[in-house]
């Protein structure tokens, strides 16, 4: 039995796996409000109780791992990968990056939990780039090594923002006077969608319709901004949707462009999924093939969206069924 964690900002998923065959049949799958539990192993000691023996243990965190341990970016905590070991009383516990386990399970996605963006051409031996916008900005990329993948973690979800434009220039200014550093993160995530807002609402005077503000002030304002502005009822939202769009196609070509992605770029996270059709309207790949000369090379690289919110636990899965007999 393996235990597979997904630990955000916002929230914790966490999923028993079993190898049936060459594949991991997933089990119990339960999310936990993050902010609601005072730890990890709070977390999963609640999940576990009454539940088989775990032999394995992997979790992917929000946040930068180093010698086994994580001080969460979007969270107050510190995990270590030894503590959840222990929680879980695992013979083997592993603590990996979040986008770390997401690029783990691109490999093992079945073709329907996929949305195609650009079919590109693929090189079967390329590098594979994964970029996630959530409640931050994640990267990871993929490396073939012989039959298989290694997947390498990355934290250039906090490169500084680069505007392109005038207008992204003034939206630099707007964020500068909020934060020391504006980094991509800052812009391409769920809060990079609402100071995108703020700034169409402040600075540029986009008017908004009196029931928006009012669901704005009461519910989570990223969501509220996808859903009116994929309904029609707001131009607000639906610009700043664009322009977020836009943004993220950019990001997502220098991405490409950093690790000459020719195996593809992926989109993880929860925001792709859920404005996958303003993503399929031309912005986002406009922005991501303006790369000048390699304009014909971005234009070639596919690029997907990964459907399954749960694609991370997949991925700590096999992570852990992979690492079970190396030596640390």
């Amino acid at each position: 039995m393996i235990l597979a964690g997904d630990l955000g900002g916002t929230k914790t998923n966490l999923a028993l796996f079993r190898p049936e065959g060459a594949r991991l049949a997933r089990g119990e799958t339960r999310s936990y409000p993050s902010q609601e539990f005072p730890s990890l192993e709070a977390i999963l000691e609640e999940f576990l109780a009454g539940r088989p023996p775990v032999e394995l243990a992997c979790v992917g965190v929000a946040g930068p791992v180093f010698g086994g341990q994580s001080r969460l970016t979007n969270l107050p905590w510190v995990v270590e990968g030894e503590s959840v070991r222990r929680a879980c009383g695992a013979r083997r516990g592993f603590l990996i990056n979040d986008l770390q386990a997401t690029a783990f399970a691109v490999p093992h996605l079945p073709p329907d939990r996929i949305a195609v963006l650009q079919a590109g051409v693929a090189d079967p031996r390329g590098t594979v780039a994964v970029l996630a916008a959530g409640t931050g900005l994640g990267m990871a990329f993929l490396v073939r090594s012989g039959r298989d993948y290694l997947p390498f973690a990355s934290e250039g979800g906090h490169a500084d923002f680069a505007p392109r434009d005038g207008r992204e220039a003034a939206l630099l200014a707007y964020l500068r006077e909020r934060f020391d550093r504006v980094s991509a993160e800052r812009v391409v995530s769920g809060p990079g969608l609402h100071a995108i807002y703020r700034f169409l609402r402040e600075r540029e005077g986009v008017q908004e319709a009196p029931e928006v503000d009012a669901r704005l002030s009461r519910e989570d304002p990223p969501r509220v901004i996808a859903e009116e502005g994929q309904g029609g009822r707001s131009a607000a939202c639906r610009e700043a949707l664009r322009l977020f769009a836009s943004l993220y196609g950019a990001k997502a070509g220098n991405l490409a462009l950093h690790l000459l992605a020719t195996g593809g770029v992926v989109l993880g996270g929860g925001i792709a999924p859920a404005i996958l059709p303003v993503l399929s309207e031309g912005g986002f790949l406009d922005a991501f093939r303006a790369k000048g000369r390699f304009q014909d090379f971005l234009s070639k690289v596919p690029v997907k969206v990964i459907l399954d919110d749960k694609a991370a636990l997949l991925g700590a899965a096999h992570y852990a069924l992979a690492m079970e007999g190396v030596e640390e």
